[in-house]
């Protein structure tokens, strides 16, 4: 199982990640770890991996949020994109209440990681193949926005794990 603190190592030695690949890793490993959700038969793992892919989410979203989300919207002029994703976020953030903390108890819980599962991978989509590209081809540095981003991302981690 990734873990944040193995993150935090791994991204601390890389201060110059670029912002969309900064991103793009979060979206992998969260996506690992809904794979390897799907596959376990342990509760007790289920319940950290939900934990872990719930810290991983919301953490992720709050650097967008805070970061990339106000650079793109600013460089890209965009009175669409970035407003739509900001509500996705809302939705995943009502998604991530209603598991967050949760023994998993059966079907109902599995239904509910399922659709956050599924929730997640169509905001990536649209991320990935809209807003990246448009942001790859501004005039925005990316590796100083990637900086900022590491660097809180680094901070909510911290904060996360005590």
């Amino acid at each position: 199982m990734a873990t944040a603190a193995k993150y935090v190592e791994s991204t601390s030695a890389q201060k110059t990640k670029e912002a969309i690949a900064l991103l793009r890793a979060d979206h992998k490993l969260v996506n690992d770890l809904f794979e390897e959700y799907e596959k376990s038969r342990s509760a007790a793992k289920k319940k950290a991996l939900v934990k872990q892919i719930c810290t991983e989410l919301t953490i992720h979203a709050q650097i967008e949020e805070e970061i990339f989300y106000p650079a793109a919207k600013k460089a890209l002029q965009d009175k669409e994109l970035i407003p739509e994703a900001t509500v996705e976020h809302a939705t995943l953030k009502d998604l991530i209440a209603q598991v967050e903390g949760l023994e998993p108890d059966g079907e109902m819980f599995d239904a509910k990681i399922k659709v956050l599962s599924e929730y997640v991978k169509h905001h990536v989509k649209e991320e990935q193949n809209e807003i990246f590209p448009k942001v790859k081809a501004s005039k925005l540095d990316l590796v100083e926005l990637g900086a900022q981003l590491t660097e809180r991302k680094e901070e909510l981690l911290a904060a996360a794990l005590h």
